[in-house]
């Protein structure tokens, strides 16, 4: 007895083990409402560099069954996106919200917990509604001042999909790049393959 015992105690403190280690963050609506994928952000969204038709929203929707909406504006910052929420993403059924948010801030200069503070109130709003927010997070060396670290801070406190650099494998890529910060065709295709597999298993 007192063997099966120890060996009990011991298959308990394995499975213990192993869901600590193995969960990863709850995330929020996993079987989102709506009827809409809706791309919300900047130039990276609208597809800035890329073809008619290669921007990563249209790459996207080729790999999907449910619409997909872009609803991206070049130089939009996380206050101007705000400030067109309701009209370009929660009026619009959202489903699946990904955003691309926080370059233009970071390029201009704005205060890294301002700009936090909007993407994440922009982010609880398309929860409320009942969509799957995924962040297209940016990590950028040397002159990222710690949004890379803010990008993850996030997701985990609002249960947000997180990819935590959108243009890993893609910036200083000259076969990949339109311009210094924008990709091209080729870049705009690995970041719809990217977000594809963010949303996978969520479709």
């Amino acid at each position: 007895m007192k063997k099966v015992a120890a060996l009990l105690i011991i298959v308990a403190v394995l499975w213990v083990g192993i869901s600590l280690f193995s969960s990863g963050p709850d995330i929020k609506n996993p079987d989102p409402a709506g009827r809409n994928i809706i791309c919300f952000g900047d130039s990276l969204t609208y597809g800035t560099g890329a073809s008619e038709g290669m921007d990563y929203p249209s790459r996207l929707a080729d790999m999907v069954d449910d619409p997909v909406i872009n609803a991206g504006v070049p130089g939009d910052t996380t206050a101007e996106a705000q400030a067109r929420l309701e009209r370009d993403v929660l009026a619009r059924d959202p489903k699946m919200v990904l955003i691309t948010l926080g370059g233009n801030d970071l390029k201009n200069g704005v205060d890294r917990e301002a700009a936090f503070e909007n993407l994440r109130r922009i982010v609880e709003a398309i929860q409320d509604a009942g969509a799957l927010v995924v962040i297209g997070g940016v990590n950028i060396p040397f002159y990222g001042r710690g949004f890379g670290d803010a990008y993850r801070e996030l997701a985990a406190e609002t249960g947000a999909v997180l990819i935590p650099n959108v243009f890993d494998d893609i910036m200083g890529k000259p076969d990949r790049m339109s311009d210094q910060i924008h990709p091209n065709d080729a870049g705009y295709e690995i970041m719809a393959r990217r977000f594809y597999g963010a949303i996978g298993p969520y479709l």
